[in-house]
């Protein structure tokens, strides 16, 4: 990952922005712009999710032009206690499905939870609601009382651990219950030793998604695919941008966090923590296989606006795109602002990508 520049900043003036822009998804509009979707945070850490053009100037990502607000929190689902609201999104074009889906975080007044919203056109969205995973009792505890963020769906369809096509959703479970009984750790599900937070993948049928798009809304199939290795990523991993089809398999860019947690807990800007950009590839017949993981991250905070902001040392990866023939990364700054990175495989750009042209539909 070679560092092109940065892309967005808040606005002076506008108080929605007053506390960061970061952490971006990105789609490609019928009208055949690229839109970026940047999680806005206001005064008192309360989140949007706006909607901007991307300029592009001699092949590469040099700005926006804002076109306001693209989701609020108008739902009491979305609606935190202290603080809250709708945040870091990823969006996955699932051409068999003929729809762009928003994967996003509604803090609400449990925490994070994941929810989903619908675009036809790569700009206009509607949500399809809350995630509620399928209770599967081989794990022995019901996924959807944990927060969860850093979903992403895969933009193709895929074998589910019984070989049905479906599609795939990446997630990040937290053993941790806080909201609702503090000082008390839940005990983990059955096969799991690490309480470290770290990717899940389930699945849903591609059949009953095409019947309903809200089966998409209800996944099933949960398993671990991959928990922190190194020490760079000791405190805990996340799922980044949607994956990429490459020849071996599936690129996942994803983000691991090194430092110490402070007393106020997990769900409160940190002081202490670093985040950088990893990659791991997934087995293409069984995604939730991991076959090659970094040894060093691709990215790490370096930059000014990478080391100073709302929370220092962040660089968090959440969308790739493709222009006039090289890869994109578009990644949270520091939690304050959105840079941009061109992402090499040999000096080539890696194959089968979601948005390397505009959409048909």
């Amino acid at each position: 990952m070679e560092r092109v520049g940065l892309l967005m900043s808040p606005e002076p003036g506008n108080p929605l922005e007053s506390e960061g822009v970061l952490n971006p998804a990105t789609a490609w509009g019928r009208d055949g712009n690229l839109y970026l979707y940047p999680r806005l945070v206001a005064q008192g850490n309360v989140s949007r999710i706006g909607r901007a053009r991307v300029v592009i100037e001699d092949g590469r990502p040099v700005g926006v032009e804002r076109e306001g607000l693209a989701l609020e929190p108008i739902r009491g689902w979305e609606h935190g206690t202290a603080h809250g609201g709708v945040e870091d999104p990823r969006v996955s074009h699932l051409a068999s499905l003929g729809v762009h889906v928003m994967a996003y975080v509604a803090y609400g007044p449990l925490g994070p939870k994941p929810a989903l919203a619908l675009s036809n056109d790569g700009r206009d969205w509607r949500r399809l609601g809350p995630i509620t995973f399928e209770y599967d009792d081989e794990l022995d505890t019901d996924l959807n009382m944990f927060p969860n963020k850093d979903v992403a769906l895969f933009p193709e369809v895929v074998p589910s651990p019984d070989g049905r096509p479906s599609y795939a959703i990446l997630h990040r479970p937290m053993w941790d219950l806080s909201f609702a009984r503090a000082g008390e750790a839940p005990p983990l599900p059955l096969g799991v030793e690490d309480r470290r937070p770290g990717i899940w993948i389930s699945y849903v049928d591609q059949a009953d998604a095409v019947r309903d798009l809200r089966a998409l809304t209800r996944p099933h199939s949960h398993r671990p695919l991959a928990t922190p290795e190194h020490a760079w990523e000791d405190l805990k991993i996340g799922g980044g941008a949607p994956p990429l089809r490459v020849p071996e398999g599936w690129l996942l860019l994803y983000h691991g966090v090194d430092g110490q947690i402070n007393d106020l807990g997990s769900f409160v800007p940190q002081d202490s923590v670093r985040y950088v950009a990893a990659a791991m590839l997934l087995d293409p017949d069984n995604p939730a296989r991991v076959l090659a993981r970094s040894a060093a991250p691709l990215l790490e905070p370096s930059l000014e606006a990478e080391t100073i902001g709302q929370v220092c040392n962040v660089v968090f990866p959440t969308a790739v795109e493709a222009i006039e023939g090289n890869w994109f990364v578009f990644y949270g700054m520091a939690d304050s602002q959105i840079g941009v990175a061109r992402l090499e495989r040999d000096g080539a750009i890696p194959c089968g990508a979601p948005g390397a042209a505009a959409p048909d539909s």
